[in-house]
């Protein structure tokens, strides 16, 4: 094995080759906990490099799993001590921005809120936003088709991309730099590299699209008193504000009342006596016009008894502390471990029925201190969901596993909203893929990883 590490350090040089302690003063979870157990973490800095890293993996037959910002929850970027890393921390480069065509070219190393960033001095904006902004990677979110919290209007980061290069297992590098809107010459390959968690392709560079930068934005924090009101509220300001609808996030009450009213943690903006907490945020073109639409949403939602109580914020600061509550993810975890999480998707008509019958289920199987804190994306219909029952052994969290995710097939929903499969998720992707897709999945990558070097045992058992 030092034979090889001595090979690769020749391609990356001295200082993209960590081993030893540089590799174990890393976590090993987004929770900071544990030490990284991988042989080395390659550090490239060019697709070139890349393509001779895992060309060199690839004849070796050296399983090398891919690592970005260390923000996913599935245990996708696990990477044992026979297996090496390849981090993209040195491949952060804005390569070109085009304010007319409205695309901005990066590398994959990039951190999203530098890109976010990189798009706002131009006018511009990038439409993916998630509370991990300032850690999250393009290549990472690109890998696991990321979503967060603007998906109801802008789409998930599939829609975002127009072009990327990816390297495949053998080294060769598929550079499909697109950078127009239409393009039907063919295969979207770049479709096989997005949300395949690095198992098909390491994504070295992309092209993303870009918005104009929007002038206005209107955020409300919302009490709703009952699950019918809060379908009711979505369709109204669904049809009151129209394209206008950036975001439409729930908590329900437990999370709220934990981190906004119990925690300390945050001044309440509202009392911690509704069913459900709605952040309703648009944005739009002119500001005072916007400000005025908004206003006559909400009035209307509330002369339909669809809203007991609501702040609009008045300043940035005040629309970032409402924000802040929603985001803060910290805060659960501390007032929570051990925790088992998930993150799925469903008809946003099987919600209340789904975490109504869940929690009676966790409760019936760990007692009434079972913590259950649901909150998310429900506009696009994912929800988050936190479990803490004083235990976080495998054991546990495959009961729960079962409780989460068995009911989900029968709805039509996924194991998965944004997060991936990873090793976590492997024993249940057949809840929402069939047999046939499960086969296609499995040939593609062994026609594109046959030694299966890339993230291997991640997605499949």
């Amino acid at each position: 094995m030092t034979e090889f590490l001595d090979e690769i350090s020749s391609i990356v040089g001295a200082k993209g080759l960590l081993v030893g302690d540089d590799v174990r003063q890393r976590p090993e979870d987004w929770l900071g906990r544990g030490a990284c157990q991988a042989l080395a973490i390659v550090r490239p800095v060019s697709t070139a490099e890349v393509s001779a890293v895992l060309r060199a993996c690839n004849k070796a037959r050296q399983p090398i799993v891919p690592l970005g910002g260390m923000t996913g929850l599935v245990h996708g970027a696990d990477a044992g001590p026979n297996e090496i890393m390849l981090s993209l921390e040195r491949m952060r480069a804005i390569e070109e921005i085009d304010p007319i065509g409205r695309t901005l070219i990066t590398q994959a190393g990039a951190v999203l809120q530098t890109v976010q960033e990189a798009a706002t001095e131009e006018r511009l904006q990038f439409a993916l936003d998630l509370g991990a902004r300032g850690a999250c990677t393009i290549g990472g979110n690109i890998a696991t088709n990321a979503g967060g919290n603007q998906v109801v209007r802008y789409g998930m980061m599939r829609e975002q991309v127009l072009g990327l290069e990816a390297v495949l297992a053998d080294g060769t590098i598929m550079s499909s730099m697109n950078t127009s809107l239409k393009n039907n010459a063919g295969y979207d390959l770049k479709q096989l590299f997005i949300g395949s968690e690095g198992t098909l392709g390491i994504v070295t560079r992309a092209v993303l699209r870009l918005h104009p930068k929007l002038v206005s934005k209107n955020t409300s924090l919302i009490g709703v008193s009952s699950f019918e009101a809060l379908i009711g509220l979505f369709s109204l300001v669904g049809e009151q504000l129209a394209g206008a609808l950036t975001a439409f996030e729930v908590m329900w009450q437990d999370y709220y009342r934990l981190i906004a009213v119990d925690s300390g943690r945050h001044t309440a903006p509202l009392s911690g006596d509704h069913a459900y907490y709605v952040i309703i945020e648009v944005q739009g073109s002119h500001a005072d016009e916007d400000a005025e639409q908004f206003a006559r949403a909400l009035s209307l939602a509330t002369d339909r008894g669809l809203i007991n109580d609501a702040v609009i914020a008045q300043s940035e600061a005040q629309s970032q502390a409402i924000w802040n509550i929603r985001e803060d993810i910290a805060g659960l975890a501390g007032a929570l471990m051990p925790l088992c999480t998930f993150d799925v998707s469903l008809p946003i008509r099987t919600m209340e029925n789904y975490v109504g019958n869940l929690r009676l289920a966790v409760r019936n199987r760990w007692g009434d201190t079972a913590k259950i804190i649901v909150f998310g994306h429900l506009g696009d219909g994912n929800l988050h969901i936190i479990v803490s029952v004083g235990d976080d052994s495998e054991d546990t969290q495959r009961e729960m596993e079962q409780l989460v995710y068995a009911p989900l097939q029968e709805i039509g929903g996924s194991i998965s909203a944004e997060h991936g499969i990873g090793l976590e998720k492997r024993n249940y992707l057949g809840v929402s893929r069939s047999p046939a897709e499960i086969d296609l999945m499995r040939k593609l990558k062994k026609s594109l990883d046959p030694n299966n070097i890339l993230n291997p045992h991640k997605i499949f058992v």
